[in-house]
């Protein structure tokens, strides 16, 4: 129920939840950043690690998010204080909550400028703005995009317009109707672009540099890129995934379908490596460009295949949807608390944060031209949404999440809304009490730049810091005793 007594809006069906869930983790980050890392780091080894961090953090974390968002039946906010009030405890942990909510929106805020690059270079491969035969003068194409506020300001405007038109329809005519097409969608073009890879001379290179199991590649900075991605690319502690969870059935699987979620992700970024990277290496260009890998160096392959345009098109279609799902999931937060708790329509709640949103993004936009040098600490505006919500506010959310859902909530409640059985229940506990939160303050030490020592020295650390945490925690405590009891 919300505020207001009327039955909450809940997806259709898992599929809903999960469609929307996986485009809230597949996003720009994903299309580039995953392969690059995967075979940087030892390719199949690097898999694998990735999947044990998820398994040990992103998924424990994920669960509590989904299950705190289906037993608050509302936004961040509204969720945290319900349960941990249900549990007696104070409403002070609705400040984590609010971090969530606010982490989510201030990504939003320069994430909507980035998605605007997808959309500019979709628009430019349909018109033929993009020829340029060496990487340097795509590179000045990039920052004239960059330099133009104008330009760049349309773009990012029109990013916002269709996450708001998106959002303001609701969750199910709006958010559900919208992903039942475009995650399929995205995957169909993926296909279309491996198909054409495997032909274009470079596959079995591409699949190589993702695919060998080259262990002696996976260094202690592998292994913490592993960690830190597992955390980040499920869209953790941003208000996205605790939201959406307020709409999950009751009879749904939370399990499953986080599981679930974290497989499509992996599989989608895979998937999105055998795309771009064939076309790559068929071209002899360096794979490891970063950014300048979508913006700089596939648009110059792509005028040196058959069909180039074509493919071109498809791949930056893909791109801006993408960057889409991720929006939409990112200002939803934001939009449940307006409706549930301010009594705002869906429709006037995405407008009038659009219009917030829209003043905030202009100005991250403006630190790539006329606004380079207003900066502060060395730092633009955009820098600084992302450095605080990067490296301090989805840590520290992630953090207080697992914490609340370990220590202080009732055992019950979680027991109830994630209706494991015994076994499986102690060992989320464990994983929720003491690998997680270890996880993510490795992750918050490392974004830090707080690492000075090699894998070698810091890792036994951190096997006896768990043990210490485990010892120490159960002295304290005996939930997970209890729980190893009833098991």
């Amino acid at each position: 129920m919300t505020t207001s007594g009327q039955p909450r809006t809940q997806w259709l069906g898992r599929w809903g939840f999960m469609l929307a869930a996986t485009g809230s983790a597949v996003g720009l980050g994903n299309i580039w950043k995953f392969p690059y890392m995967t075979g940087e780091y030892g390719g199949g080894a690097f898999v694998l690690v990735y999947l044990l961090c998820i398994l040990a953090v992103g998924v424990p974390v994920m669960m509590a998010e989904i299950a705190f968002g289906r037993r608050g039946r509302g936004s961040p906010i509204d969720a945290v204080r319900r349960v941990v009030n249900e549990s007696g405890r104070s409403s002070a942990w609705s400040l984590f909550g609010w971090m969530s909510m606010l982490c989510g929106f201030m990504i939003l805020s320069f994430y909507v400028v980035v998605a605007g690059w997808s959309f500019s270079y979709l628009w430019k491969m349909l018109t033929g703005g993009l020829s340029g035969g060496t990487v340097e003068e795509l590179a000045a194409v990039f920052g004239a995009n960059n330099a133009n506020p104008w330009n760049l300001g349309f773009w990012s405007t029109l990013v916002t317009l269709a996450t708001m038109v998106i959002v303001g329809k609701g969750v199910q005519e709006g958010i559900e109707k919208n992903v039942r097409w475009m995650m399929p969608g995205l995957v169909i073009m993926l296909l279309v672009l491996i198909v054409f890879g495997a032909f274009s001379g470079g596959f079995s290179d591409a699949f190589a540099f993702l695919f060998s199991f080259n262990t002696g590649s996976l260094s202690s900075e592998g292994m913490l890129a592993a960690l830190g991605h597992a955390f980040f690319t499920l869209s953790l502690a941003a208000g996205a995934i605790m939201t959406y969870g307020s709409y999950l059935p009751k009879d749904t699987s939370i399990a499953r379908t986080t599981l679930g979620v974290a497989l499509a992700d992996t599989v989608v970024a895979l998937m999105a490596g055998l795309a771009i990277f064939p076309v790559i290496f068929a071209n002899g260009m360096d794979p490891g460009e970063g950014p300048g890998l979508i913006f700089m160096s596939l648009p110059i392959a792509f005028q040196a295949m058959p069909l180039g345009t074509l493919f071109g098109i498809l791949f930056f279609i893909m791109l801006s949807m993408a960057a889409l799902t991720s929006s939409i999931s990112m200002v939803e937060a934001t939009i449940s608390w307006l409706c549930d708790s301010k009594g705002f329509s869906r429709r006037s709640a995405a407008w009038s944060t659009g219009i917030v949103l829209w003043l905030i993004s202009t100005a991250a936009m403006l630190s790539f031209n006329v606004g380079a040098d207003w900066t502060l600490a060395g730092k633009t505006f955009f820098d600084w949404l992302d450095y605080l919500t990067s490296r301090w506010l989805m840590p520290l959310g992630g953090l207080g999440t697992v914490v609340m859902a370990g220590f202080v909530l009732n055992i019950n409640i979680m027991r109830d809304e994630l209706g494991l059985n015994p076994r499986l229940y102690a060992l989320w506990l464990l994983m929720a009490r003491y690998v997680s939160p270890l996880g993510i303050l490795v992750i918050f030490a490392n974004v830090l730049g707080l690492y000075s020592v090699t894998f070698s020295v810091h890792w036994p650390w951190l096997l006896a810091i768990l043990i210490a945490m485990v010892v120490l925690g159960e002295t304290l405590s005996p939930r997970l005793r209890q729980a190893l009891k009833t098991a």
